[in-house]
């Protein structure tokens, strides 16, 4: 089923359906992007691919007025959390004028959105600068409908939020309508949960199986096979007897985990875990680290990463190669395999990255340091999807309604 197909289902409007020529046009983006010291931009995926709904807009003479979130400024104003780099990023990419007022509502705002002339774009400033955003205020909301006549949702990594200019807004906008970003990652993740190419594997990971358990429980009727890393497999690995030592586990959540390995056997879902792991003593750079065995972990060993016989086991799984396996053809990825944030524990998340780059599957990266991890491996070309939202790839995966979706049902042109 194509997009188009699924927002008419949904009923849900296509950016390309609404009536966009001189109208002032609400772009609600996800530039949540992180930032270093120096305030400048480290990873621009989630700009870039908003991109395609900014020319489409602009193309179609609309009046472009872009909206945002980033960081977690919880209403108070603070320079790091300004949406000043991304001005600058999108001045330079979309080759134009990028207005950026002190607020993303009051005069300021007004006075540029007043004002605005063909071909400039005005960035409103940070929309957590306000606490009305994250509390879903209708207040907040109308200042906001009050500067445009069309709003448009491409930020998929918010929709799981029912914040103001998210849920409250499009609401209170007769012209509303999906982005060309969001209309993709509807359409991708929905085939996920309801006609994935077989096989289909489901490759998790970080750190706790309470994030993912409704994914899994969610996803058991579509794939058959489960592949576990990161410290969520420890949790399994207690489950199926193993000592895990110091490392991360989920203690009340092992008998979830035995009772979710019952249900893949039922269901002959084959379930994949390490079987041997990098492990220290305590999780710092220079800690000494050593390769240990399911079993043979001791009571002071943290598990940090997967080790190179897992390695070499997920990667010939994922190939097909490994007895008993058949190369998936389609592959969703969700987690690290390890404590990814150190250099020395990112091996296992960069090797697996490779691996599933080589597949000839399609394969769907579902956001977080998923993403972070084809970036590195440098294979992010590779992959057939990477999806912009981790927390909202996840819920809309657990089959939760998504607020921000739901809001956009029923529009006009």
């Amino acid at each position: 089923m194509e997009s188009g197909a699924l927002l008419k289902d949904l009923n849900i409007r296509s950016v390309r359906e609404l009536h966009l020529a001189n109208k002032r046009v609400l772009l609600r983006a996800d530039f949540n992007v992180p930032l270093d010291a120096e305030g400048a931009i480290t990873d621009d995926t989630r700009i870039r691919a908003t991109l395609p709904t900014l020319q489409h807009i602009r193309k179609e003479e609309g009046r472009v007025i872009v909206c945002s979130h980033l960081g977690r400024p919880k209403g108070k104003k603070n320079t790091k959390d300004s949406l000043e780099p991304v001005a600058r990023f999108l001045a330079e990419h979309l080759d134009c004028e990028v207005l950026l007022p002190d607020d993303c509502v009051g005069d300021a705002a007004g006075h540029l959105v007043a004002n605005q002339r063909p071909g400039q774009v005005v960035l409103l400033e940070n929309l957590r600068l306000h606490p009305g955003e994250t509390e879903n205020s209708e207040d907040f909301a109308r200042k906001l409908a009050d500067l445009c006549e069309v709003y448009v949702n491409d930020a998929f990594g918010a929709v799981h939020r029912s914040h103001a200019s998210v849920v409250a807004l499009p609401k209170l906008m007769p012209a509303r309508g999906a982005g060309l970003l969001l209309e993709k990652e509807i359409e991708v993740l929905t085939k996920l949960m309801q006609s994935p190419e077989q096989p289909y594997l489901a490759l998790l990971g970080g750190a706790k199986v309470s994030d993912k358990i409704d994914v899994v429980e969610n996803l058991l009727p579509q794939v058959n096979a489960l592949m576990i890393g990161g410290a969520m497999a420890y949790t399994f690995l207690v489950a199926q007897g193993f000592e895990m030592g110091k490392s991360l586990v989920e203690r009340d959540h092992v008998m979830l985990a035995r009772h979710l390995l019952q249900r893949c056997a039922e269901r002959n879902v084959q379930v994949w875990l390490p079987v041997d792991h990098m492990v220290v003593s305590e999780v710092a750079p220079d800690a000494p680290a050593r390769i240990v065995a399911n079993g043979a972990i001791g009571a002071s060993d943290i598990a940090v990463d997967i080790g190179p016989q897992t390695i070499a086991l997920f990667a010939d799984v994922l190939a097909g190669t490994h007895p008993g396996s058949k190369a998936p053809r389609t592959i969703l990825w969700n987690g690290p395999m390890g404590i990814f944030e150190h250099d020395r524990f990112a091996g296992g998340t960069t090797a697996i990255a490779k691996a599933v780059a080589q597949t000839a599957a399609t394969s769907v990266i579902g956001g977080g340091d998923s993403v972070a991890a084809v970036r590195k491996a440098g294979v992010t070309p590779l992959i057939s999807h990477v999806s912009t939202g981790g927390g909202a790839s996840l819920e809309f995966l657990s089959g939760k309604p998504m607020p921000g979706i739901t809001a956009l049902r029923g529009g006009r042109r």
